[in-house]
């Protein structure tokens, strides 16, 4: 398995811990929730800013840029999170998350809005077929940068994911990456008792996509299979990454509940105390 260097490993984990620190004292201070949703993506994200994205802050509007799109919109307040230590915007207007008259809210806002956001999302389903939109988009203008779409395993219940899975290999768009945040919940319950996604892998390869399935907290395999994802040739890429909702707290961790909760100041507390340890 290719490796990242130790120095590039530790600046990832540093950055993902940070990063849930901040997420869980946004969610107690502005009483937002999805906080498990949040959590389960922090390594894919933190991953996809800091060592695969082509794109520059300062640059934001470069048309060769690589796209983004933040398909389960739910999880709009750990992205900010990034996005903020990435250096799109300053990491002060945080505390002004969820406030009347911010545009920090739980789900991203319309383009031009917010620095570094793509597309408005929420409604779960658009996200994953505007970016195979904008994949077509550079094919046609011959433009060689990358799409990628964070989409979760409850949205794949939406028939508008499996209209895309079926467009993006007849066109061989293998500019785009799909990566799903397996956390196996989704807002009601598991997401095999309310509408059964397995076989996943079997499912994704029958119509046509180059498929991997991974650990979605472990930054050696998260970088395999983009390598991997970018070796492929006239096939989009889909990487199923397991996850855990609530990675990195112990009394979170698969516990549907941290979908609607929103921490009190003793598990505020508790959540920081376990994560500055891992600090």
């Amino acid at each position: 398995m290719p490796r990242l260097g130790k120095n590039t490993f530790k600046k990832l984990t540093d950055i993902s811990l940070l990063i849930r620190k901040r997420t869980v004292i946004t969610s107690f201070e502005a009483k937002i929730p999805h906080l498990g949703s949040c959590l389960s993506c922090v390594d894919i994200l933190v991953y996809l800013y800091f060592q695969e994205l082509s794109i520059n802050p300062e640059k934001f509007e470069d048309i060769d840029r690589d796209r983004f799109l933040l398909s389960k919109g739910h999880a709009a307040p750990v992205l900010f999170q990034v996005l903020a230590e990435k250096g799109f915007f300053s990491v002060n207007e945080l505390k002004e998350f969820g406030e009347n008259g911010s545009v920090l809210h739980e789900h991203p806002p319309k383009p031009g809005i917010i620095k570094g956001i793509e597309a408005a999302t929420g409604s779960l389903g658009h996200g994953f077929p505007m970016g195979i939109g904008m994949a077509i988009s550079a094919k046609i203008q011959k433009k060689d940068f990358n799409i990628y779409a964070l989409l979760s395993d409850g949205e794949c219940n939406e028939g508008s994911i499996w209209e895309g899975a079926l467009l993006a290999p007849k066109l061989k768009l293998d500019n785009f990456i799909g990566i799903i945040d397996y956390n196996k919940w989704q807002a009601t319950g598991r997401t095999k008792d309310i509408m059964n996604i397995e076989p996943f892998v079997d499912k994704w390869l029958s119509f046509g996509w180059h498929c991997q399935e991974i650990d979605g907290h472990n930054f050696d395999e998260i970088h395999e299979a983009f390598l991997n994802a970018h070796r492929s040739v006239s096939k989009p890429s889909i990487i199923i990454a397991n996850t855990i909702k609530g990675k990195g707290i112990s009394f979170m961790e698969d516990d549907n509940n941290w979908h609607y909760r929103i921490p009190n100041a003793d598990e505020l507390q508790r959540s920081i105390r376990e994560l500055e340890d891992g600090l």
